[in-house]
């Protein structure tokens, strides 16, 4: 029975699994397929593992699965699966206080989940705080979440997590699921997407990637505001002004008009003046 607390929407529908499953390859008839057996130069993280619905799929790549589920019944179900194989640990544990490095020292990791719609952005930014050991991130989350994770500039979706999801990753829509594949299904439809690490932070010079966020989070504090409103607080109107036209864009530009790397050389540009 799913937990509502937990915001539990198990992926119940096999076709569904198998679509999915052939996206992130680990399906035996994908050809994205391409993890030998007993492959441990990578491993592969479920988050919210639920009945294993996707487990065995995950298992039956080869390299080794640890399957992160907070409700401890659904973690003693996992443990009967984990005696028949090899290749699948269980760890009984709240994925925010997971350490996912620490799970598979020396390996690089794959992430897959299934997370729960409530906590998402927190989930995705514990994520990104081990981007050094990750790869891949597939997920699978509400659609209007997803659409903002892989919006562009000067569109409506996007906003301060599209700026942090593209720091990080590569983000891709892969597919959208309907809300029957679920059981109990949720009231909102429902997407994968893929994040490929790494993003945009790989290109950047960052020297500070929380004063950067921070910064990014300021210029987006009231959105339909121009940027050298939002800014006030930490640059003189005529400084934000300056630095917008240093890269050809308008001096009422709002945040949802820059990119990663613009919004980084306008901090950049600001720190300069200021020092």
């Amino acid at each position: 029975m799913a937990r509502q607390r937990l915001g539990q929407h198990f992926l119940s529908d096999e076709g569904w699994r198998e679509e999915i499953a052939r996206a992130i390859g680990v399906s035996w008839y994908s050809s994205l397929h391409a993890a030998p057996a007993n492959d441990e130069s990578f491993c592969w993280i479920e988050i919210g593992a639920g009945h294993g619905e996707m487990t065995e799929h995950l298992i039956a790549s080869g390299a080794p699965v640890y399957a992160v589920e907070l409700d401890a019944p659904l973690a003693a179900g996992l443990e009967k699966t984990a005696k028949k194989v090899s290749n699948l640990t269980v760890v009984h544990a709240d994925v925010l206080e997971t350490d996912l490095a620490a799970l598979a020292p020396g390996r690089r990791i794959r992430l897959y989940g299934n997370l729960p719609y409530y906590i998402t952005s927190p989930i995705l930014h514990h994520f990104f705080t081990f981007a050094d050991w990750i790869d891949e991130i597939h997920i699978v989350i509400q659609e209007e979440v997803a659409l903002r994770l892989t919006a562009q500039p000067e569109t409506k979706a996007y906003g301060y997590l599209s700026v942090v999801t593209q720091l990080y990753t590569r983000p891709e829509f892969v597919l959208k699921i309907p809300r029957a594949a679920f059981s109990p299904p949720p009231e909102v439809g429902s997407a994968l997407v893929t994040l490929r690490l790494p993003g945009e932070r790989a290109k950047l010079a960052l020297r500070d990637e929380v004063a950067f966020l921070d910064f990014v989070k300021k210029c987006f504090s009231q959105k339909r505001k121009t940027l050298v409103n939002n800014l006030r607080s930490v640059a003189e109107a005529d400084a934000v002004r300056e630095a917008l036209a240093l890269q050809n864009l308008r001096t009422d530009a709002r945040a949802e008009q820059l990119s990663v790397s613009q919004f980084a050389k306008l901090q950049s540009e600001l720190n300069f003046h200021l020092s």
